[in-house]
């Protein structure tokens, strides 16, 4: 029996010391301080950021190709390409060769003007171009006789000197000799100079020909282009002179015909600053005249001027006519209605191709991140980035040409905080 209790005695723990107790406590604290600090930074990191969403709408273009419209201006029926013919220099009207609606082709002659004086002008500069080919000539044998007579002094001198060594001849004869020469080269020289003033009184007498001939062409008026005659501005007998650029072609004095090419027939249209950022080039649009109120013609949008006009806080627009007709008269009254570009693929799209939905976010979803438009869908409590291509605005909505299918939850106002991958919670 003894045996036994000293046996159990020998496995009893002995109790620590008080300050060994006070250190395991310490330690136990510090684990789990350190255990808690780490749940809440855990849990601050990946804690779920309220936001609230919005869902795309979509809509089904119809199949017509004109698209929805989107705001409509007006305007008027111009030619792209027109031209006030005048003469280039002042004159009488002679002959005039067309009349209102007269087809002409580029360089064809409209128009001639009294030419007597300026014919006369050029048998003059003829003649005198003669006269001058003339003089030319005859100095070209005055030198070539003063060329002779230099070397037949020069021979007589080579004579007299060998002469003169001898002493065949005098001093004096040997003299006169090389006065005969230095004679004729003096008279080779001023042949020479007549020459040169014979050759410019030649081409001057050529440049004023020259004038001459293209003043005569001048009194003949030819068209510029190919076009129409939309104007008459001239009768036979009247005085016609150069007009200067940017001169109306409704209220030009002096000039002969205002010519347009109809097959450039385009509209221009004021639309409100307001309204600009709606439109892109080569837009389409339908442009109605109200001569024709019935009539629609396909069109696009060619150009929007870049400069506004302050006085009526208006941008200038060119739209280019698709479908023209011969009833079609450059300063119609027009109206042209913007259309949203369809989403087929242009104009060379079937018409018997399906529709392709038009989906639409709110603006306020619409975020630029690394420069690009972007959106935050919300999927399985994440925030998903989407880059996207937006459109044209619709109120305060925004068309996605490509990105969305239009059955995303997005986040409505992301904050600049918001980062890919960041879980969020949807508020009610």
């Amino acid at each position: 029996m003894s045996d036994l209790k000293s046996d159990l005695a020998s496995l009893r723990l002995e109790t620590p010391p008080e300050r060994s107790r006070k250190g395991l406590w310490i330690l136990l604290g510090a684990v789990i301080v350190a255990l808690g600090g780490g749940a809440l930074a855990w849990r601050s990191v990946n804690a779920a950021v309220p936001v609230s969403v919005v869902t795309p709408t979509v809509e089904r273009s119809g199949s017509a190709p004109a698209g929805t419209p989107i705001l409509t201006s007006s305007g008027y029926i111009v030619a792209r390409r027109e031209a006030i013919v005048s003469s280039k220099i002042q004159g009488r009207l002679a002959e005039l060769r067309v009349e209102e609606g007269s087809e002409v082709r580029e360089n064809e002659v409209i128009a001639r003007l009294e030419s007597a004086d300026f014919e006369a002008a050029v048998a003059r500069a003829r003649a005198q171009l003669e006269q001058a080919a003339a003089a030319q000539a005859a100095a070209d044998a005055a030198i070539q006789r003063a060329e002779a007579d230099l070397a037949e002094a020069r021979r007589q001198l080579g004579v007299a000197e060998r002469l003169h060594a001898d002493q065949l001849v005098p001093v004096d004869q040997l003299d006169a000799a090389r006065s005969r020469v230095r004679l004729a080269e003096a008279a080779l020289a001023q042949a020479q100079a007549e020459r040169e003033r014979a050759r410019a009184a030649a081409s001057q007498a050529q440049a004023d020909l020259a004038y001459a001939e293209a003043q005569l062409q001048n009194t003949i008026i030819r068209a510029p282009f190919a076009g129409t005659v939309v104007r008459k501005m001239a009768e036979v007998g009247e005085s016609v002179a150069p007009i200067p650029p940017g001169v109306n072609i409704w209220t030009a004095s002096g000039a002969i015909v205002a010519l347009a090419d109809l097959a450039t027939l385009e509209m221009e249209a004021d639309v409100n600053e307001a309204n600009v950022a709606k439109l892109t080039e080569g837009q389409p649009a339908e442009v109605t005249v109200e001569a024709f109120p019935d009539r629609k013609y396909r069109a696009v949008l060619r150009q929007i001027i870049p400069t506004a006009d302050r006085t009526k806080a208006t941008v200038q627009t060119k739209v280019t006519l698709l479908d023209k007709d011969q009833d079609l008269k450059p300063e119609m009254s027009a109206k042209v209605t913007f259309l949203e570009a369809g989403p087929t693929g242009g104009e060379d799209a079937s018409p018997d191709a399906p529709a392709r939905p038009i989906v639409l976010v709110p603006q306020s979803a619409v975020v630029t991140r690394d420069g690009a438009p972007t959106v935050f869908e919300v999927v399985n409590g994440r925030a998903q980035a989407r880059i996207i291509q937006t459109g044209s605005a619709r109120g305060d909505r925004i068309v996605v040409t490509a990105g969305l299918a239009g059955t995303e939850q997005l986040v409505d106002r992301p904050g600049e905080a918001l980062k890919h991958g960041d879980a969020v919670t949807v508020s009610r």
